[in-house]
């Protein structure tokens, strides 16, 4: 796939569909591929965590430091992958496994309370207090029939998080 929108064929598209689970229609990946070759600015064909960060929205976005890592190097079947996640065709399995990566942040396939904690701080910075977040984790962990001791694996955070009518949608401006 090259760099610009005019080099990606039919057949680019229909294999970039396929490697997301068709979770994104023909109009959408032309349209991310077009952003794609916009942050990949010198057309290396990978996007890099400073390209990334040259979108507003992603730079103001507290999650952006733990979010950098799994972007930063990505091709653009990778990227729309990535993207996939966000998508209202993506299940609420797909969603929690990818947030699970986002708060399993040294990759050993557990979340302890702690990997929790240091999300709700980037989430909530000043506005809470610690008590008050370790309070809200210890409840909902609680609920799930987990304790503040407990290390979840993917299986057991899909439990606690099934049942939270997680929205996480981000729609695909077709140009």
């Amino acid at each position: 796939m090259g760099t610009t929108s005019s080099m990606l064929t039919q057949y680019d598209i229909e294999e970039v569909q396929e490697y997301c689970h068709n979770l994104f229609s023909q109009q959408e990946i032309v349209s991310l591929y077009k952003r794609f070759c916009q942050l990949d600015r010198y057309g290396k064909g990978f996007i890099s965590a400073d390209e990334c960060l040259s979108i507003p929205e992603f730079a103001l976005n507290p999650l952006s430091q733990r979010l950098l890592p799994m972007i930063n190097g990505l091709n653009f079947k990778d990227f729309v992958a990535f993207l996939s996640s966000f998508s209202s065709r993506a299940s609420p399995q797909q969603k929690i496994e990818f947030i699970f990566r986002v708060y399993d942040s040294d990759c050993n396939g557990r979340v302890a309370f702690n990997d929790i904690l240091e999300v709700l701080r980037d989430l909530t910075g000043p506005f809470i207090s610690e008590q008050q977040r370790e309070h809200v984790l210890t409840h909902l962990l609680e609920e799930a029939g987990y304790s503040k001791g407990c290390t979840l694996m993917l299986d057991d955070f899909v439990k606690v998080l099934s049942k939270s009518g997680l929205k996480m949608d981000v729609e695909v401006p077709v140009d």
